[in-house]
């Protein structure tokens, strides 16, 4: 073996989490900034008929930043909350999955808020970001008329961490502490401290792809959870304890990714349980592909949210397998 050949040895979690405490605010949103409004505008017009605020609201830590997306031409009064991902350890508003999904779904009547989230930095841990989501959630509810929702037909949402927490706070609702969506959006989730196995079939999706295994030691779920206990909590991951009594959950993955796993054995559960779900991956992606506003998988799946929050009401027989629309 020459030098060239030698594996590269990758830092431990311990050393990445000591390097992104180091990282000042600006520094952490550069891991994953945004395209920007003007240049997805210019490049997308029909983006440009949409207007957006930003507030903060509070919260039981410090207040929540979110930002209010008025649905282009009056709306039809569905509303979604969508929330971002980054591994519970960054992410931001103007990062692409945040601000183009949500730019992309108001384009097309959807009024959106997107929320930000304190990040697993600094001792920071559950329940700290899933009870930032949740005073969104009753932000929202609460400003649902002036914001251009109706009551009754606003969706919950998130990708990746994003999906943990929206995961989560579904279930929070359930359980009396607010009002339930009318349907929760799993875009490529992770619902578990610890990763399912992967199938044969994504195992090589992922090596057709090229991708590595993302959380396959469970270094980013346990830092969220912050101790033991919380890796069982039944909000800290869903796929814990109790799954019935929720609304409709579409759950749409990237086809290469290792999270794939949580979410279609969330899936599974959740249909076992009585829940109606749909459940599809969207061809030659990998993980985070709703970060990738100039990617055909990206484009796809917005026409997929839209399509579900329109009309979240048709079911799918999950005992074939993974379930793909075309």
């Amino acid at each position: 073996m020459t030098k060239d050949e030698l594996p590269i040895e990758m830092p431990s979690w311990p050393d990445i989490l000591v390097s992104l405490e180091a990282r000042s605010p600006e520094e952490l949103i550069a891991i994953m900034p945004g395209t920007g409004t003007e240049k997805l505008v210019e490049d997308f017009p029909l983006l440009g008929a949409v207007t957006f605020t930003d507030h903060e609201i509070p919260t039981t830590g410090d207040p929540v930043k979110v930002r209010a997306y008025d649905a282009a031409g009056g709306g039809s009064g569905i509303g979604f909350v969508w929330v971002h991902g980054g591994g519970f350890v960054f992410g931001h508003l103007d990062q692409d999955e945040a601000h183009w999904v949500a730019l992309a779904l108001a384009a097309r009547g959807i009024a959106v808020v997107s929320v930000d989230y304190r990040k697993c930095l600094h001792g920071v841990h559950y329940p700290a970001p899933l009870n930032d989501v949740l005073g969104a959630w009753r932000w929202t509810n609460e400003h649902a008329v002036e914001l251009g929702m109706t009551p009754g037909r606003i969706h919950l949402g998130g990708a990746s961490a994003g999906g943990c927490l929206a995961a989560g706070v579904t279930k929070r609702v359930r359980d009396d502490e607010g009002p339930m969506p009318a349907s929760c959006v799993l875009a490529y989730a992770v619902v578990h401290a610890d990763l399912p196995e992967a199938s044969a079939e994504l195992r090589e999706a992922m090596e057709r792809a090229q991708v590595d295994g993302m959380f396959e030691d469970g270094s980013l779920g346990h830092n969220y959870a912050g101790s033991q206990a919380a890796t069982r909590d039944p909000y800290a991951f869903a796929s814990n304890g109790d799954v019935s009594g929720q609304p409709p959950v579409y759950i749409l993955n990237s086809e290469a990714d290792r999270l794939r796993a949580s979410a279609e054995s969330y899936g599974y559960q959740l249909e076992a349980a009585g829940v109606r779900v749909r459940m599809e991956f969207e061809p030659e992606t990998v993980h985070g592909h709703l970060n990738e506003p100039y990617s055909a998988g990206g484009q796809r799946s917005i026409h997929r949210i839209v399509r579900w929050l329109s009309d979240p009401t048709f079911d799918v027989d999950l005992s074939s397998g993974v379930h793909q629309t075309t």
